[in-house]
């Protein structure tokens, strides 16, 4: 079954949101310079009708995959966080991790490179950093992550990794330690949560490398 799609026709013979290509082409086919976008949900054509078409034509405009019923489940990112990511480079094992304020994506601190490291491994570092770097500065909002094995190795304290230990990833061992040893010595009031991704789109901490 083909998924639901909406139509914004800003410039045609009638101009508004449809919820058929046929009711849509009959405002564009034949007419000149007609301007028109379909979007997945509803919300995003709302939003797109209501500003520049300039805003929408030719830009890589993140659209969910999910159906209405389920982004209400999932509802909107708290603005007010700080969210963090890892990147890790699968040829090269290069790996580092930074965190930034949800909102206006400023960089509140940034690791590595790395050598010779995982995904998992920055991820988690990422958020320790971001849960010591909150106390120290007393800022009590809560982190954002995309990785549910980071979250969970945090909730147990605990770097569940099977990556082994070589000569160019000393660092990062001792990282991890230090790390877990935050865990075990600290408390903190910051909620960590999932960064839905396929709701809401990229992390805001994605190092912007897929």
């Amino acid at each position: 079954m083909a998924k639901k799609k909406y139509y914004v026709v800003w410039v045609g013979r009638q101009t508004g949101i449809f919820e058929t290509w046929e009711d849509c082409n009959e405002q564009i086919f034949g007419y000149p310079k007609a301007v028109y976008k379909s979007f997945k949900t509803k919300e995003l054509a709302e939003q797109a009708f209501n500003s520049s078409s300039k805003e929408f034509i030719g830009k890589d405009i993140f659209e969910t995959e999910l159906t209405e019923d389920q982004l209400k489940k999932i509802d909107d990112p708290i603005k007010n966080s700080n969210s963090v990511d890892g990147s890790w480079n699968t040829s090269t094992g290069i790996v580092e991790y930074q965190g930034v304020h949800t909102e206006t994506g400023k960089v509140l601190f940034k690791a590595g490179p790395f050598e010779d490291g995982t995904n998992n491994i920055v991820e988690f570092l990422a958020i320790v950093h971001a849960l010591a770097y909150c106390k120290q500065k007393n800022i009590k909002l809560p982190i954002y992550s995309d990785s549910r094995n980071a979250i969970g190795w945090v909730r147990d304290k605990e770097a569940r990794t099977n990556h082994e230990k070589s000569d160019k990833n000393v660092k990062l061992f001792e990282l991890i330690d230090r790390a877990i040893k935050w865990l075990n010595e600290n408390t903190y009031e910051n909620e960590i949560l999932k960064w839905e991704t396929k709701a809401w789109g990229e992390n805001p901490a994605d190092f912007g490398r897929k």
